[in-house]
């Protein structure tokens, strides 16, 4: 099948629209056309190869489409089910037997090699050479996708396509880390550092699991506005002053009991490290080079207080996205309010608002 995709050719490069050969799906595959693709930070830390992704390659990781054509034995999927595409899993390790495929013991063969695990591709150029794909089982910036039977979330026909693409990822990660890793009960109290598209998805992840609450810190104001439009009871912009005191002095000077840190600066973990009550815990989401390090009081650790990473949200996503989008039709998740649609063509223009932090969730949409 031929297609047209967006190249990341080396390092860095701006992305490049280019025809490319998409093989016919294996057993167990999917080929999805492409209805939007979110545009994650993780796909430019690796554009950035902050991850050793192998290039070029095509990437993209938050896909919703309609499925064109399954490989054999796949049964959950047909031919015109519209799908969200997430991240990619094994299915049969220890981890993923437990229900947890975020931390599937071959999560970075799945998601990170640009190959299936035989190593081949299923993307070619029109010379006959082969472009890294299958990015976190789908290589969505592209009009077309291969992905798997696991890694396709089949999605209600009524439901947008055109918004459901951030779910597969950013969108999923910051409210699962909430409701699914940190599990706050009702009344308790959550500041989240990082007011992006996934910072405020955790924001709206605790007002549906009902913290009373709920803190947002970030640097820029408007991003602030918007916190407490989707249900921020607080906002701090980090740059005014000692953030973890003001923390301490909304919270009666005992700290919260959860924090969230998405931002991936050192600084910033400490920060929500340190805003902990005694016994609080902290999911930490940002997702920094590899090798980056932080420090952390060992005493204050001590009293009980918990730092822990959190990937995908901890999500089941067969399971969880299709919650989000329930909760979304009733107005309790209104994640629309952090997304602006791209052309696909326009890639690099959503790529520059999205590192500029004009657009929090850039989309890219396909005619």
């Amino acid at each position: 099948m031929q297609i047209t995709a967006a190249l990341t050719e080396t390092k860095g490069a701006p992305f490049t629209l280019a025809p490319l050969h998409l093989d016919d799906p294996r057993p167990g595959e999917v080929v999805v056309r492409m209805v939007s693709s979110g545009v994650c930070h993780t796909d430019l830390i690796v554009r950035d190869q902050w991850y050793p992704v192998p290039l070029p390659a095509v990437l993209g990781h938050e896909g919703a489409g309609v499925v064109e054509a399954v490989g054999d034995g796949v049964t959950s999927v047909a031919a015109g089910d519209h799908v969200v595409l997430t991240f990619q899993s094994c299915g049969s390790c220890r981890t993923c037997l437990q229900g947890r495929p975020a931390y599937c013991d071959q999560f970075f063969a799945h998601n990170f090699a640009g190959s299936r695990l035989d190593g081949s591709t299923p993307l070619h150029r029109e010379s006959g050479d082969d472009v890294h794909g299958v990015f976190f089982g789908q290589s969505a910036f592209a009009t077309h996708a291969l992905a798997t039977e696991r890694n396709v979330v089949k999605a209600d026909p009524t439901a947008p396509l055109e918004l459901l693409g951030p779910l597969g990822c950013g969108i999923q990660t910051g409210a699962g880390g909430v409701l699914n890793s940190l599990k706050p009960p009702a009344g308790s109290s959550i500041a989240v550092f990082g007011a992006g598209s996934v910072g405020l998805s955790a924001v709206m992840g605790a007002v549906v699991a009902g913290c009373t609450t709920i803190v947002a810190v970030d640097l820029n104001d408007q991003r602030l506005e918007l916190a407490k439009e989707v249900g921020a009871t607080h906002v701090i912009n980090g740059a005014a002053g000692d953030t973890v005191a003001a923390l301490r002095d909304l919270t009666g000077g005992l700290g919260l009991d959860f924090t969230v840190e998405t931002t991936a600066v050192p600084a910033v973990l400490r920060q929500a490290a340190d805003a902990l009550n005694q016994g609080g815990t902290c999911g930490l989401i940002g997702a920094a080079a590899i090798g980056t390090e932080v420090s952390l009081d060992m005493s204050s650790l001590l009293f009980g207080r918990t730092v822990r990473g959190i990937v995908e949200g901890d999500s089941v996503p067969q399971l969880f996205i299709p919650k989000l989008v329930d909760l979304y039709r009733q107005g309790r998740f209104p994640f629309d309010k952090l997304i602006k649609s791209y052309a696909f063509e326009d890639i690099n223009e959503a790529v520059e608002d999205a590192e500029k932090g004009t657009t929090l969730k850039a989309v890219l949409t396909f005619g």
